[in-house]
């Protein structure tokens, strides 16, 4: 069994390793030069659109099932995760505060591959015979590409399933939110019950109890559902989570400026000791980018699923508006978690890791009493992971459509073996599930890739397109 997992950590680090980050990089810059800064030029804009009365009309005459607010909040459910909280803390402790201004970088150029991705989606995209829309990189492979290319959208699809069934929809995230409960309610195991020869806490039994009965009665209401949880759920753990990190920073403003220079310093190495600087700014990038990528998932091939079921008729509003995802889930949600951890030093203290960094900065920062900023954190944790196992159902299935041809009955077998690995997840500790999870995961990146290079003219064109007829029509954004 050592071997294996010794393999897999192997083919792990290589699936996440330099060549992938590189390539996410690559494309990323790309289709920024190509569409020449658009994510800079017309972000104003995107919020625009978001906010504007078309983009939240449950009445749109728009071809679609959901608003354009809720396919976004359906796509953030995904994104905003126990990454934003544990993965910036890992990253920081493990390639220093520089880690923060990479992942900034790789956000920016990130970007435009969202607004790329997304956009093509929208393009693509087709109905299915009961009438719902479908669409994703497998469709804008197939149908884009050519259908010799229809054997790259079923690889694409084939990995989807995967992750979201065995890995980052159900197993790690059910399990991080019952450790969460356990952390805070039970710490020291004093109410312990023997569960598949497991020594468990109430807590976790209780806690994976309460989350499978709504997980259940969530997904089998298919995607309206999903998508009107989404729409009230991830702007209020949002908005919770900014604004108790706000409370931190605003307490430490004075500190603020040499927060940034210790930053950017880190970045490029320059607080290493002689002789370390290339070698620290090498971690501090790796580090930052492998988070910031795994974080919004700009490039994976994720957040097109949801945006290709928006009430939008114009691919390119859909794009614009799409795009935001990165810009909140990493721009705002990461960076308030870093700005905690290295405004209050967390980062620095020996012994802790993962979540134990951002609870500790918490505790340092916020003016209330330990337990309640505990408290708040475990709470933003069990939120956080509860609409990443919702986002990534409604992925998977999208994914299932296409390989079953949308076939109802396999849609039910799905989620109700959706539903018993949720249930199963508090009881697993083999730590292959969650390594297969990252493999599949990176996999899935490599045919949207290729796409996104293949029809990055396909995007410059729409772009141009879009914006030109606005001009002439008078109506330019």
């Amino acid at each position: 069994m050592k071997a294996f997992n010794d393999l897999l950590g192997t083919i792990d680090n290589y699936v996440w390793g330099i060549p992938l980050i590189v390539a996410i990089l690559a494309v990323g810059l790309l289709l920024t030069i190509r569409l020449k800064g658009l994510q800079f030029r017309k972000m104003g804009l995107g919020f625009k659109l978001l906010f504007s009365k078309e983009s939240n009309k449950k009445s749109s005459d728009g071809t679609g099932d959901v608003t354009s607010f809720q396919a976004l909040c359906t796509a953030l459910s995904a994104t905003i995760g126990t990454g934003n909280i544990v993965g910036v803390a890992t990253a920081i402790a493990a390639g220093g505060p520089g880690a923060m201004f990479w992942m900034w970088m790789a956000a920016l150029v990130g970007t435009a591959t969202k607004f790329s991705e997304c956009m093509l989606a929208v393009k693509y995209r087709t109905q299915a015979e009961d009438g719902h829309i479908v669409g994703g990189p497998f469709y804008y492979i197939e149908k884009g590409m050519g259908s010799k290319w229809k054997w790259l959208a079923k690889i694409f699809a084939f990995f989807g399933l995967l992750v979201g069934l065995f890995g980052i929809g159900t197993f790690s995230q059910i399990n991080g939110i019952t450790s969460a409960v356990q952390g805070f309610f039970d710490p020291n195991m004093a109410a312990t019950v023997n569960i598949f020869g497991l020594q468990l806490s109430w807590s976790t039994v209780i806690a994976g109890l309460i989350l499978t009965f709504v997980v259940a009665l969530v997904i089998i209401g298919g995607l309206k559902r999903i998508s009107s949880v989404a729409e009230k759920i991830v702007p209020f753990m949002a908005i919770i989570y900014i604004a108790i990190s706000l409370i931190v920073i605003l307490t430490h403003i004075p500190a603020i400026p040499g927060a940034f220079v210790t930053i950017v310093q880190s970045a490029f190495g320059l607080r290493a000791a002689a002789g370390g600087a290339l070698g620290a700014m090498v971690m501090a990038m790796q580090k930052g980018i492998a988070r910031g990528i795994f974080s919004n998932e700009a490039g994976l091939g994720s957040a097109p699923i949801a945006a290709a079921a928006a009430k939008v008729d114009e691919p390119v509003r859909q794009g614009l508006i799409s795009m935001l995802g990165t810009v909140i889930d990493t721009l705002i949600i990461c960076s308030m978690t870093g700005l905690t951890i290295v405004l209050t030093g967390a980062y620095q203290i020996d012994g802790l890791e993962g979540v134990q960094i951002t609870s500790k900065a918490f505790q340092i920062g916020l003016p209330f009493p330990e337990q309640l900023s505990a408290f708040l954190l475990m709470l933003c944790l069990v939120f956080f992971a509860f609409t990443t196992i919702l986002g990534w159902d409604y992925y998977s299935e999208r994914c299932l459509d296409y390989l079953s041809h949308n076939s109802r009955r396999a849609t039910k077998i799905f989620r109700t073996l959706y539903i018993i690995c949720v249930f199963i997840g508090p009881y697993m500790t083999v730590s292959a599930v969650w390594t297969i999870a990252d493999i599949v995961n990176g996999l899935m990146a490599i045919p949207n890739l290729i796409a996104l290079v293949a029809l990055n003219g396909v995007v410059v064109a729409e772009v141009k397109d879009y914006f030109d007829r606005a001009k002439r029509l008078g109506r330019l954004p």
